[in-house]
């Protein structure tokens, strides 16, 4: 039996391994369980008889107008049993209100997404390969040295004012 659950709560590192299998330099489970816990919005699918999580979801939204949606994974040995489409309708009720909700993913995926009422469109992205098992504390500043001035005539943090 599957429980779904909004939360970390007893959540540790162990309880996520097997995740992020196509990955060739996947997030620990140690980075997994803290990228669950900065997000805005998770749903959880947790086997019972085994105590692991099989699936997750995960938004991160500005509260007020929009919300994206960056995760939806099911552990290999979990699909097929709708585990990803429940996730997903879980989410999208936690997110109903928002004037938009916004995911990226592979064409093959967008059907799934449909039958939620969602609609294929353009998108840019940015993969840095280098970081996907997880951004370091380090690199917290690291975009203001890579891409200086994004914000033309922006010094130490200002952001310039329309006059």
């Amino acid at each position: 039996m599957i429980r779904y659950v909004d939360h970390t709560e007893g959540v540790l590192p162990r309880h996520l391994e097997g995740f992020f299998a196509d990955w060739p330099n996947p997030p620990s489970p140690d980075t997994h369980l803290r990228l669950l816990e900065k997000s805005d919005e998770i749903v959880l699918a947790i086997d019972e008889a085994s105590r692991q999580v099989v699936g997750f979801i995960t938004a991160i939204t500005d509260g007020v107008l929009s919300a994206y949606i960056p995760f939806l994974e099911v552990r290999p040995a979990a699909q097929g049993r709708g585990i990803g489409r429940e996730l997903t309708r879980r989410m999208l009720a936690r997110l109903a209100g928002f004037y938009m909700i916004d995911l990226v993913c592979d064409a093959d995926l967008q059907s799934f997404y449909a039958d939620f009422g969602m609609r294929p469109t353009a998108a840019m992205i940015i993969r840095d390969h280098e970081h996907q098992a997880g951004r370091q504390r380090a690199d917290i500043h690291r975009g203001e040295q890579e891409f200086p001035g994004c914000i033309e005539g922006a010094s130490s943090g200002e952001v310039p004012l329309a006059s």
